[in-house]
């Protein structure tokens, strides 16, 4: 058990006998020195009660950062019990990019008090945030980068640095930008402590840096900052026109989110789902795949109704069916979890997808004929059967290469037609292993045996 998990226990444990005994002070002793990040994972924690009972203790202050960093089914739970007038208050301070992220979560009418409680500006900068699509690097950027002229000396820069007083967070470099406001390049900040103060920022600055596209996805966003280790980069419009920054913190919850996301659909379950969700819909949220794994299973069975007759006559087939279909389904599950893993990444395009198609049904060719061979060998010995060793044989290395075909073929085609791979890959490739595994087996058996 690590550290930080004994942590978190041991204030939900805290917590728990706190609001059991009534016990505020205590309540509030905890929270005092917690980030706002932790008062969210204590939050996300507890059932419904003790959430709403802590939920009311959290600073009004810190409110709105607590707000970002639940998942949006606690944050939606949570906004409900908030009076408009405060969940107005608990935004305030917030971000454009963060209140972008709360915007569209708000009553309407929480909303329109937000916007009105807002100058000019800031509605302007909110409004141009939402119109980037959702999941775009239009949504993360921020608008408090450090913008300098080229033509101005680096004197001029410090002076300029020192009578702001108070620099934003994660700042490593200035943006360089003409009249009109085109990005040109970046100042770092060692390039201006370090240089002589009466250069121009045109004979310092660097044009060839990292452009992000505000249209550009947030997860190639993040690519782009793990790759090249970015702390921050510009992000510009259609135009080249400097519209903000983002920085590295926002690029690692994106990295978060991603992994996570993909971990829930490996299940078919939703990243943002509230562990402590009241029974009913949370069964009503997981009993749509299951009612759709039921339908895969039926057409399964109905498979192996086909084959009756051959079942009835020759009861091994009944003990040795699953093995096809459980190998071939293991097999095709190493496949696709590696595709939608290289999709994710960006490292699967058309120029490579033949050759890894060709690859994953080589390596499904090796292992069907090596493992038929031991599972043959096995049930000869099991049923004094050469002929059902045989049949056994073959149907596992059909099955294996479908597989192997299917675990690339699969996720390729959902991503074509819109749907998540990750999310309803493996419902889809376990119904090809288990058809192609019975009806090849099955239809062996009831040509060779009958």
């Amino acid at each position: 058990m690590t550290e930080s998990t004994q942590t978190l226990e041991t204030r939900l444990s805290l917590i728990h006998q706190a609001l059991e005994a009534e016990r505020i002070d205590q309540v509030t002793e905890v929270l005092t020195d917690l980030e706002p990040a932790e008062i969210a994972l204590l939050l996300e924690s507890l059932p419904a009660s003790e959430r709403t009972r802590l939920w009311e203790q959290v600073p009004p202050e810190v409110d709105g950062e607590v707000l970002l960093h639940v998942h949006d089914e606690v944050r939606s739970t949570l906004l409900k019990d908030m009076e408009p007038s405060e969940i107005v208050a608990a935004t305030a301070g917030l971000d454009t990019s963060d209140l972008a992220e709360l915007f569209e979560d708000l009553p309407q009418q929480v909303a329109e008090d937000m916007l009105l409680s807002m100058n000019a500006l800031q509605r302007s900068r909110l409004e141009e945030t939402l119109a980037f699509e959702d999941g775009s690097a239009g949504r993360l950027l921020r608008t408090d980068a450090i913008v300098i002229r080229p033509d101005v000396t680096l004197e001029t820069v410090q002076r300029f640095l020192r009578w702001k007083d108070v620099v934003p967070d994660n700042i490593d470099r200035l943006m360089v930008v003409d009249r009109s406001g085109k990005f040109m390049g970046i100042l770092s900040l060692s390039q201006l402590v370090t240089s002589d103060p009466e250069m121009a920022v045109a004979e310092l600055m660097n044009s060839e840096v990292d452009i992000i596209q505000g249209t550009m996805k947030a997860r190639d966003v993040a690519t782009l900052f793990e790759t090249h280790d970015l702390i921050s980069a510009p992000v510009v419009d259609d135009d080249g026109i400097l519209i903000g920054r983002i920085v590295i913190d926002d690029m690692v919850d994106v990295m978060l989110e991603e992994s996570e996301q993909a971990l829930m659909s490996m299940a078919g379950l939703d990243e943002e789902e509230d562990l402590f969700a009241p029974v009913f819909s949370s069964a009503k949220r997981r009993a749509i795949w299951l009612g759709i794994n039921l339908l895969t299973a039926f057409l399964a069975a109905w498979v192996i109704g086909r084959f009756e007759d051959v079942l009835s006559k020759v009861v091994a087939l009944a003990v040795l069916m699953p093995i096809v279909a459980s190998m071939g389904g293991i097999a095709g599950s190493q496949t696709l979890t590696l595709a939608i893993r290289g999709m994710a990444l960006g490292q699967i395009s058309r120029t490579n997808r033949g050759w890894l198609l060709r690859k994953e049904v080589g390596i499904a060719a090796l292992n069907g004929v090596l493992w038929s061979l031991v599972v043959a060998g096995l049930a000869m010995l099991w049923f004094d059967s050469l002929a059902i060793g045989a049949i056994l044989a073959a149907a596992l290395v059909i099955n294996m290469l479908a597989a192997g075909f299917a675990g690339i073929v699969v996720p390729l085609t959902l991503k074509r037609m819109g749907a998540d791979p990750a999310l309803s890959g493996s419902v889809v490739l376990t119904t090809v292993t288990d058809v192609i595994g019975f009806m090849s087996f099955l239809g062996l058996s009831t040509i060779f045996l009958l």
